[in-house]
């Protein structure tokens, strides 16, 4: 992992920003369970777009750390804090688009009856993806703060990016502490437009360093 250049973090950092916005343009809006059984499809391949971007973040944020210095706390242990948001992605991608899909496929013939007394099970699965978005988004809230700060402290990068980070994480916090969940579709893309800016300059700023 030491081997690897900036520019071949910025562009994994990037990438990781496509991909992200692909899962957000596909992923489906909620519904019935009719509904929810008619497109299992799109919802698989939603969700398999965020697991497949999860270890170019990884690498891209494990560059930006070591960019910062790894002798750095707040960039290390930001590293730490994106690491277990990775997983938390990773976790929430794995049950609402592969274990919601492949359970209801089995029931993909049923009358409604049977479709009416699996939905506690159905709202219980939504329960554990929800904890899932509290946990990476916090993380990666977190982590951005942490990052930013470093930045401005070190001067590794340019620092009106560490402003910028500083703002998105304190206006992230304000708006999911409002009436805007955070497991809303629309609290998903606020948190994710956030991030992807703040990643994306991140990403191109590393892959223009000498």
């Amino acid at each position: 992992m030491n081997n690897i250049s900036e520019k071949k973090a910025g562009t994994s950092l990037i990438v990781f920003v496509i991909l992200l916005v692909f899962t957000m343009v596909l992923h489906p809006a909620g519904g019935s369970i009719e509904y929810l059984i008619r497109i299992t499809r799109v919802i698989i391949i939603a969700h398999a777009i965020a697991a497949l971007s999860l270890p170019f973040g990884w690498i891209g944020f494990w560059g930006l750390t070591r960019k910062i210095g790894t002798g750095h706390f707040g960039s290390v242990f930001a590293f730490a804090t994106i690491s277990f948001g990775l997983v938390a992605v990773m976790l929430a991608a794995v049950t609402n688009g592969l274990v919601l899909p492949i359970f209801l496929h089995h029931y993909k013939d049923a009358v409604p009856e049977t479709l009416s007394a699996i939905k506690p099970i159905v709202r219980y699965n939504s329960a554990v993806n929800h904890a899932f978005d509290y946990m990476y988004t916090g993380a990666f809230c977190l982590a951005m703060l942490c990052w930013s700060i470093a930045i401005l402290l070190t001067k590794k990068m340019t620092v009106w990016i560490g402003w910028l980070g500083i703002a998105l994480a304190i206006g992230a916090i304000a708006v999911f502490s409002s009436d805007t969940a955070v497991n809303s579709l629309q609290g998903f893309r606020i948190f994710v437009t956030g991030m992807a800016v703040w990643i994306l300059l991140v990403g191109t700023a590393l892959c223009r360093q000498k």
